[in-house]
């Protein structure tokens, strides 16, 4: 009995041996943090694998796309680029609105996302400046307009929408300008904020 009873304390004091070393090597692994740092992977700087690109010599093939002296006698099917009408878009945050000009400037048509129906902070959405681009053209090809330059001035999330939003009216755009304000002295910002 007495002999039973050890062989039995022996086979639970050896699994339990073989147990706690068992745990002890993976679960008590000590590792220092700059040994574990080193052995991670670098980190890719995104210029590894890189091709390079010669920009001036694109530049240089796609001449014609930038404006130049001759630019305002250009003709665009059958009409000079200054004769053309003008797509104003002034976009902010908060609303989007798009006027169509003649070529002197005197306004034709002109909607905002509130006119066309958009309330609070809707007016201010992409959906709105796409949908508003869309009907105010609808009208001009109505009376007549196939042809516009665009001219865009402001930030805010419609910009690339209303400009969508002409060309899906059935417009045929002609130039996009960029008129946006910067002010090279600006305000003096506010004091930070004590917390």
């Amino acid at each position: 009995m007495a002999l039973r009873q050890f062989l039995s304390l022996s086979n639970i004091a050896q699994t339990i041996t073989k147990r706690s070393v068992h745990q002890s090597a993976t679960l008590f692994k000590v590792e220092s943090r700059k040994s574990m740092l080193a052995s991670l992977p670098k980190p890719d700087e995104g210029t590894v694998g890189e091709r390079t690109v010669d920009i001036d010599s694109i530049i240089a093939d796609k001449e014609r796309f930038f404006p130049n002296e001759h630019t305002p006698t250009t003709l665009f099917g059958g009409v000079a680029f200054s004769e053309i009408p003008v797509c104003n878009i002034r976009v902010s945050p908060n609303n989007t609105i798009i006027s169509i000009c003649d070529a002197k400037g005197v306004p034709q048509f002109i909607r905002s996302c509130g006119i066309e129906g958009f309330k609070n902070t809707r007016k201010g959405t992409n959906i709105a400046a796409q949908a508003t681009a869309i009907s105010i053209c609808q009208k001009a090809i109505e009376r007549g307009y196939k042809t516009v330059r665009v001219t865009v001035r402001g930030l805010g999330p419609g910009r690339m929408s209303a400009i969508k939003g002409v060309e899906m009216a059935g417009m045929n755009i002609i130039s996009i300008t960029d008129t946006t304000r910067v002010s090279w002295n600006p305000p003096r910002p506010r004091k930070q904020r004590k917390l």
